[in-house]
């Protein structure tokens, strides 16, 4: 297998969509044009979706679909697959933080109404935004401390993400939880391992799911913090809170 080969498929391999984006010119750095023009060439298959300036000289990020990122040399000569952190009184993941504030940007667009939210009774601290499957077993744990979530102040809001994929009997389940009457008691009795009645309307589910494939969901639960951080898998609600700041 050739070299360019070989690097298109690893590189293709960590991403969930591969469709690729234009950028307008004046969105590219200066710096970066031949880095860009040599990856458009060389590895055309790789979805880019943006490029950036980064604090070491000559080295440029590029945002692939998905919400993962690339480092490039100036030149195009070189590409570097891994996050990079930065060194000094503190370790930043700066892949990370950047990751984080396309999540932010991607889930602010999502219409809240478009959710199934449970809110607290008293005043909300935080929220985090939750990809869920109902067949998940930690999705189900992750409900079970419902209570104990909004007690402390913090509202969840579910977005609905069936890991087997549009049109499966899971899928089936959520569309109906969300066609519901009332969607919170339709999505705790099938986290209870309980059948719900089979309902259909124009629901978000599936562009529900194309949001989580866009911000890197991989698994269930993702819980997504109101910063656009993502926490995958489940925690428990103290843990929780303390993740995002309320501990």
């Amino acid at each position: 297998m050739k070299t360019t080969q070989r690097a298109m498929v690893i590189l293709l391999s960590i991403l969930s969509v591969s469709s690729f984006t234009a950028m307008a010119d004046e969105n590219i750095p200066e710096g970066a044009k031949a880095l860009l023009a040599s990856i458009k060439k060389n590895l055309p298959q790789i979805p880019i979706e943006g490029v950036f300036d980064t604090p070491m000289a000559g080295l440029y990020g590029v945002e692939l679909a998905g919400g993962q990122i690339i480092y490039g040399s100036a030149d195009g000569g070189y590409i570097i697959s891994g996050d990079m952190y930065q060194l000094g009184d503190e370790v930043v993941n700066l892949a990370e933080t950047r990751r984080a504030v396309h999540r932010k940007e991607v889930m602010d667009q999502v219409p809240v109404e478009d959710m199934i939210v449970f809110s607290p009774t008293g005043d909300r601290r935080s929220y985090v935004n939750v990809f869920t499957d109902v067949d998940c077993g930690y999705c189900r744990k992750l409900h079970l401390e419902m209570a104990d979530l909004n007690a402390l102040g913090i509202e969840v809001r579910y977005l609905a993400y069936p890991r087997a994929g549009i049109g499966t009997p899971t899928y089936d389940k959520i569309v109906s939880a969300w066609c519901a009457e009332n969607p919170n008691e339709a999505i705790t009795e099938l986290k209870a391992g309980r059948t719900i009645p089979t309902k259909s309307c124009d629901h978000p589910v599936g562009k529900q799911y194309e949001v989580g494939q866009k911000v890197g969901v991989t698994g269930t639960p993702a819980i997504i913090t109101a910063s656009g951080r993502l926490l995958p898998g489940y925690m428990p609600a103290k843990d929780l809170a303390a993740a995002i700041g309320l501990e």
